[in-house]
């Protein structure tokens, strides 16, 4: 990258002055000069102008914190923070490692982007800017800078007027001085072979800007890599390794089909591909022929595997046929992808079952929903709440739709786990799924759908997650245990580092020996790069073995979920490492059903709602369950948003998550009397 910088700088008649740095955090300090550090911050508006999508501003990097709401705000945009790399990468065909202030020679889309100047930089003597992936910073003048934005549109803005007293929430801030100290001592850290810094560690408080957390911490723990494509990612196996065994067994036989659906196939169920047609990527050409007819990639597998189903299917004796497959889909059309959460191409757990009954089918149904319900709360420590969507919400095609619902406290939106469908006839009838019964007539199959998605991983890390970084559960951790040696240094002799060493893996070997995942971490970095490391990753569990623990036969351990520390004994180690694992377990999913229960609200009225809600909170209300009044709901309460002081208040308006299946037992629906609280007809749950 430093060549290319080179290339262009010399492209425009700049030469710059170069420094190597030996920290990649500490550079500025190598200067004996006071030149002025260049800082380019991309920011996203939360509404794009006509003209404009994004914002880069060329600002002083003097250590204090911007308020971008009011740099935005004065450039006539609502609301902005600071743009993720995945909207760079999609918006402008940039890498977050890649910026320079010359970048604007070959970015795509550069009209797109509003480009703001601090004056400060086109005047001074000398002006010094570092790729975040270099070690070398390069120096040129203010007057060089000035003369390569010349031919870009750009606006000058004074930015010393717009410091922060506290930091924004859209900032990607700097904590207070003291916890910067605490910063560089868990984020840089010499290993003792070459000396070379590292730096790890989650740089942004979870409450103080949540996307950019998120980003962060999927990134650096180590779960996924950003790929090329915008809403693909690469799972790495710190994320894969134990999600292929959450569901062991669910009663079915394993099968694959392919992923490619052909259009008329696709086409055959009128309601379903309506659902899916904004979504569907299809395959048109193969090299440089066009396809006679263009293949779609499954966004789902239903069209796919039921004619497969109408030859396999003849008589009552062939029922029930009950078909899982774990395998990839793609769904294209939306904006804004999220790890994890909302990927263009995402793997799934999709079980295709068809029965002669409508009774089994309704049984089947609820077993596997109570099922997902059981990976969520017992797997991942996760609080859901398990319902039926209402008609409007459910499955494309379907008879109905049963779901469980979780729910993010730091956004306080609630998000779909897992859904089971009920699908009836209807693709019986589109596929002639039909069989032949005991009495020799002929009959159509009630089927069922129900899938699980990559998505549980992103709602656990985002209910369990902390400032520094995953927080694992124990039943789901790929380590549960983390056995680190410390107590070593330069006049521990090689007979007590040889010692302390051993017993390390002697802690390991009992602990591996019944079934526990551990694993010991001997690699030549200080003790608290290994802590900061391991605790980035989310291990639930610590063990320190030094040589004081050695003399007292115990391990010191210290729980990832409260920092608690307590010496273990190694007598019994084994049956103590076990019940604090439990402990753990149980304490995360008390914490996360508490925090959920807290943003619980029930109304019985419209007075409240819109006020409720914009207070991060779920709200349970009567309901007439009609598809007019949901409607009618979603659009007043994006009026009522529009129209609050708050400008973070919801925009798009309320929606059904699900009517649950457990109803307030305390001051019941009474049917005739309570009144749907949108439209006051009579109420038929609480939603």
């Amino acid at each position: 990258m430093a060549s290319k910088i080179d290339e262009i700088l010399l492209t425009n008649s700049i030469i710059s002055k170069k420094t190597s740095h030996k920290s990649a955090t500490e550079w500025k300090s190598d200067f004996e000069t006071n030149p002025l550090f260049l800082k380019l911050i991309f920011l996203k508006p939360k509404k794009a102008s006509e003209k404009h999508s994004a914002i880069l501003l060329f600002s002083i990097d003097d250590g204090k914190n911007l308020n971008f709401n009011n740099i935005v705000k004065k450039l006539n945009f609502k609301e902005a923070r600071v743009a993720n790399d995945d909207f760079l990468l999609e918006n402008f065909a940039l890498e977050k490692d890649s910026v320079s202030p010359f970048i604007l020679s070959s970015i795509k889309n550069k009209e797109k982007l509003l480009v703001v100047v601090d004056p400060a930089l086109l005047t001074a003597i000398s002006v010094v800017f570092k790729l975040v992936s270099e070690s070398v910073s390069h120096e040129i003048t203010g007057a060089d800078l000035k003369s390569y934005l010349a031919n870009v549109e750009y606006e000058v803005l004074d930015f010393s007027g717009f410091a922060a007293a506290t930091p924004s929430v859209a900032a990607v801030s700097t904590p207070p001085v003291k916890q910067v100290k605490q910063e560089k001592k868990v984020e840089e850290t010499k290993t003792e072979e070459s000396g070379k810094e590292v730096k790890i560690g989650i740089e942004v408080g979870k409450n103080e800007d949540f996307p950019l957390w998120y980003q962060q911490v999927v990134k650096k723990s180590e779960m996924l890599e950003y790929y090329d494509i915008s809403g693909c990612y690469i799972l790495r196996p710190w994320s894969y390794q134990w999600f292929g065994n959450q569901i062991e067994d669910l009663g079915v036989e394993d099968s694959y089909f392919p992923m490619f659906v052909s259009e008329r196939a696709l086409n055959l169920e009128k309601d379903h591909v309506e659902g899916f047609a904004p979504e569907v990527a299809w395959v048109t050409h193969a090299g440089t022929s066009k396809l006679a007819e263009p293949i779609a990639v499954r966004p789902t597998s239903e069209t796919v595997m039921y004619p497969s189903y109408a030859k396999w299917i003849r008589s009552h004796r062939d029922l029930p046929l009950r078909l899982n497959q774990w395998c990839n889909v793609v769904r294209w059309e939306f904006k804004h992808p999220q790890p994890f959460l909302r990927t263009r191409e995402f793997l799934w757990q999709e079980g295709h079952t068809a029965f002669a009954t409508l009774e089994e089918a309704d049984a089947e149904v609820h077993q596997i929903l109570d099922l997902y319900r059981r990976v969520y709360e017992e797997l991942l420590a996760v609080p859901v709440v398990k319902g039926k969507k209402s008609e409007k919400e459910k499955f494309a095609g379907g008879y109905y739709t049963t779901t469980v619902e979780g729910f993010i406290p730091t956004t306080g939106r609630a998000i779909q786990g897992a859904t089971s469908h009920c699908l009836g006839q209807n693709f019986a009838k589109m596929f002639g799924i039909s069989f032949e019964d005991e009495d020799k007539e002929t009959r159509l199959v009630w089927q069922n759908s129900w899938g699980l998605t990559t998505r549980t991983i992103g709602v656990m890390i985002m209910v369990h997650g902390d400032d520094k970084g995953l927080v694992l559960p124990p039943r789901v951790a790929a380590v549960q245990v983390i056995v680190i040696p410390v107590g070593i240094t330069a006049k521990t002799t090689d007979q007590e580092r040889k010692s302390i060493n051993e017993k390390a893996d002697e802690v390991v070997g009992i602990l591996k020996a019944a079934g526990i995942r551990v694993k010991s971490d001997n690699r030549v970095y200080t003790p608290g790069y290994k802590f900061n490391h391991w605790e980035l990753k989310g291990v639930p569990l610590r063990f320190e073995v030094g040589p004081q623990d050695i003399a007292k036969n115990e391990v010191r351990a210290v729980r990832r979920d409260t920092n608690g520390k307590q010496q273990v004994s190694m007598v019994g180690l084994v049956n103590n490492t076990n019940s604090l694992l439990a402990q753990i377990q149980g304490d995360m999913f008390i914490k996360a059903k508490k925090e959920r229960d807290e943003h619980l609200v029930r109304l019985e009225s419209w007075d409240r709602f819109v006020e409720v809600l914009d207070k991060k909170n779920l709200v349970l209300v009567p309901w007439c369950e009609e598809i007019q009044c949901e409607d009618d709901v979603k659009d007043k309460s994006a009026k009522s948003a529009n129209q609050s002081i708050d400008d973070k208040a919801p925009s798009m308006g309320a929606k059904t998550l699900c009517i649950p299946f457990e109803q307030p037992k305390e001051n019941p629906l009474v049917p005739g009397v309570t009144k749907c609280f949108a439209c006051g007809k009579n109420a038929k749950s609480y939603t």
